[in-house]
């Protein structure tokens, strides 16, 4: 599918059926066409053509949606930036990814270091000239996702056309999803998922997209009874909300075919509990932005295992592999490794550490432990060891060390994920302070607080005399979180 062209293509099927809505407009077909155009006149006029990235830093809204596929209209690439970030990083993903413009909330406060910035409320109005969407290329960049990486600097994946039309068809199938379908978006836009899985397949296949605002369990079974969507993604953390709702909340959830979850493990105990009491399941699945989103999921309509997190999406292989990336036998933990043509193009101006994790012709390393059963079902065990997920969010402890580590008074830095019953994992920080040095939490707290999005800063410092060594001389993690549950034990 030329995605360029799939406003074009609804606004010619189904001209008055309905397309996007954000609760606060609601386009149909030729309307959202109308727009896309105009956007598309707009970022011209600003100098925007091919190959050229647009940054959008903005909440879940319908300007975005329009202004994804005006970019693609143009032949340039959108690289999403979460709206919570700090000066500090989004200045980072704006030189890193080359970004000629940022997008931003009426309002916001920005440092842009030289790139041009459209406040979202300037976006033109009116009516253009019909044009003739470009027919891609399928190798040209269509999206920059940032994630954290091991070495604590967040790298650009570079996901094509190919990869984004094959994830869209891989999820089309694989969620039988079709027109009569009416999506639930309540995930973040800056995340592949959202893009991929919550707007672009639902559009695909004729049907209709909610955008939801900011996440409140409070209002959002009201937002549901209203709007009857048919299916949603969501992370665990939202979930286990959601079960914590008092007993007397029993909404209408009839209209829900299935919500899917993924981006972090879920308990079977937490899947089934939900199911039983609001009537529809959840399909666990899991992937990663290396990968376009989704590499596995359980059936919708076949045999789902709690515990696992299901079968390859049409299209993909999963392979469990040891050390040296030879097959390890049926049933037996390794590495995931993952292909199929959603995987990403590579990291941007990384080759080398592109190079390490897609190898052997095409395969993507996750760097996730677990092991498949006899019915090619797929159970995670561990993961990359040091990563920590906080509710859905991926955090690289590296990253946060390294701020840690800028202030004078900390020799080195160390940082853990810990059990959190609401957010799954919180971020806990251990620090030793530079010989005749004293560290103070409160000035390491601003410093995070400057430094880092909210959801990376530690909830916790402990200062120590020395941080624990392994006989090869690298940071002992498992010592520090043994260290750290004997003392909540004590506490």
């Amino acid at each position: 599918m030329n995605f360029a062209s799939l406003p074009d293509r609804r606004a010619e099927l189904d001209p008055h059926g309905a397309a996007v809505f954000d609760g606060h407009q609601s386009l149909t077909n030729v309307q959202l066409l109308s727009r896309v155009r105009m956007a598309a006149r707009q970022l011209h006029d600003l100098g925007i053509g091919t190959g050229d990235v647009v940054a959008l830093k903005l909440t879940n809204r319908v300007e975005f949606v329009l202004l994804l596929f005006a970019a693609w209209r143009l032949g340039a690439t959108i690289t999403p930036v979460n709206p919570s970030m700090t000066d500090v990083e989004v200045v980072r993903q704006l030189q890193d990814s080359g970004a000629r413009l940022l997008v931003v909330e009426d309002g916001a406060a920005v440092v842009a270091h030289g790139v041009a910035v459209l406040g979202v409320g300037e976006l033109y109005e009116g009516d253009v000239e019909p044009d003739q969407a470009p027919l891609l290329d399928p190798s040209a960049l269509a999206l920059l996702i940032y994630t954290s990486g091991t070495t604590g600097v967040p790298k650009g994946v570079m996901l094509d056309h190919a990869n984004i039309d094959a994830m869209v068809e891989m999820g089309r199938q694989a969620l039988e999803v079709g027109p009569a379908d009416r999506c639930l978006l309540i995930l973040p836009l800056f995340h592949v998922n959202g893009i991929v899985v919550s707007v672009l397949m639902p559009l695909l296949v004729g049907a209709s997209v909610v955008i939801a605002g900011r996440f409140d369990p409070r209002t959002f079974f009201d937002l549901v009874e209203q709007e009857r969507p048919t299916f949603f993604s969501a992370v665990p953390t939202i979930y286990s909300m959601l079960a914590a709702l008092p007993d007397h909340v029993r909404p209408d959830t009839s209209s829900l075919r299935f919500g899917v979850c993924g981006a972090a493990p879920a308990s079977a105990e937490l899947l089934t509990r939900f199911e039983a009491r609001y009537g529809f399941p959840l399909i666990e699945g899991y992937g990663l932005s290396e990968g376009t989103c989704g590499s596995t999921i359980n059936p919708v309509a076949g045999p789902r295992r709690a515990g696992t997190v299901g079968l390859p999406f049409p299209g993909q292989e999963i392979r469990i592999v040891d050390a040296d990336g030879g097959e390890v036998a049926l049933g037996s933990d390794g590495e995931v490794v993952v292909r199929g043509a959603n995987v990403m193009r590579g990291y941007l101006g990384r080759p080398d550490e592109t190079a390490k994790v897609i190898v052997n012709g095409g395969w993507l390393r996750t760097g996730d432990v677990g092991h498949l059963d006899a019915d090619g079902y797929l159970t995670l065990v561990g993961r990359s060891k040091d990563m920590i997920i906080r509710g859905g969010e991926n955090i690289y402890p590296k990253e946060i060390e390294d701020v840690l580590a800028g202030d004078p008074s900390v020799l080195e830095a160390a940082v853990i994920g810990v059990a959190d019953e609401k957010w799954g994992e919180v971020v806990v920080a251990y620090v030793q302070p530079r010989p005749g040095s004293t560290v103070d939490s409160e000035a390491l707290k601003a410093l995070c607080a400057r430094s880092l999005t909210g959801y990376k800063r530690p909830t916790a410092f402990f200062v120590v005399e020395a941080i624990p060594k392994n006989a090869v001389g690298k940071i002992d993690k498992t010592s520090l979180r043994a260290g750290y549950a004997a003392h909540s034990a004590r506490s």
